[in-house]
């Protein structure tokens, strides 16, 4: 499986030592494990989304409280509701110092590749839009404004670069050439299918989606599933329904809060300046309203 990637930012967010599990990798947010007694190629891994928060592919500190637990409970409920292939196994018994925020999930050959859909104009796809009148290459209609609705999805796929590098916009074209025809063309549809299903089931709660990134893996049987995180506050951007009616285009229920505040104060040299505790504060109430809003609880 593959994970987003850079260097741990502290040792307070450094991933725990589980009996029975070695630990193996760690991305930005999420930790991996095999079972001790198992070699590299065994068919289970313990995913562990840990309380680190990212911005401008920087870990910073400190982290959200809870989040972990947050984006992993909205993923499990997701993964409940989406009729589509994932990677969670059939037990999911999990070590108690992690419960809540982790998962039991199969070993997959995970695609190079960030499927990305877009049902609305915004974030650099409004800046490319406004430069090109594209989206990713893609062109769209003349006319639209930040934050409207496309005629209809679109997939605009990103390439998952090796630890450490940056992720960069692909055309479909290039997605044919890294992991073949086929594979390219069910990418493109799960995506897109997956994308409507979870659309009209925010809908329902009054929330939009406006634009996700999945990832998939291939298991040893050859079923592609949907991977890691599905669907969450980190991989996706939801706004209220009613406020974007209204006219309102600069609400999220993300870490927008996060990556505004650091874009206000700091050049993106050096070290990331620690986060306010206000900050801190109101992103983790964003996370659980929209858990709140989409699940009940």
């Amino acid at each position: 499986m593959s994970e987003d990637g850079s260097a741990l930012g502290s040792t307070e967010q450094a991933p725990l030592e589980l009996a029975g599990w070695r630990h193996v990798y760690s991305g930005k947010v999420r930790d991996l494990y095999l079972p001790a007694d198992a070699g590299d190629a065994s068919g289970t891994m313990l995913v562990v989304a840990s309380d680190r928060v990212s911005a401008f592919d920087f870990v910073l500190e400190p982290g959200i409280p809870d989040k972990g637990a947050l984006l992993t409970s909205l993923s499990l409920w997701w993964f409940d509701r989406l009729p589509f292939p994932n990677h969670l196994t059939d037990v999911q018994t999990v070590p108690e110092a992690v419960a809540g925020r982790s998962m039991l999930v199969r070993s997959l050959e995970m695609h190079p590749i960030e499927c990305v859909v877009r049902g609305y104009l915004s974030g650099s796809g409004w800046i490319e839009y406004q430069a090109d009148g594209s989206v990713c290459g893609i062109p769209l209609p003349a006319g639209l404004n930040n934050g409207d609705r496309l005629p209809e999805p679109i997939f605009t796929p990103a390439y998952k670069a090796p630890l450490g590098e940056h992720d960069e916009n692909i055309s479909y074209e290039r997605v044919v050439e890294l992991v073949g025809e086929d594979v390219a063309a069910q990418l493109r549809e799960l995506s897109l299918r997956i994308f409507t299903a979870a659309s009209a089931i925010a809908e329902e709660r009054g929330l939009i989606l406006a634009d996700t990134k999945f990832e998939f893996g291939t298991d040893a049987d050859g079923v592609l599933r949907l991977a890691d995180e599905v669907l969450t506050s980190d991989s996706s951007r939801y706004w209220d329904g009613d406020l974007w009616a209204a006219g309102v285009r600069d609400q999220s229920f993300d870490k927008q809060i996060v990556r505004d505040w650091l874009a206000a104060h700091w050049d993106r040299q050096g070290t990331p300046p620690p986060l306010p505790p206000e900050i801190v504060e109101r992103t983790a109430d964003r996370y659980r309203e929209l858990i709140g809003r989409l699940t009940g609880a």
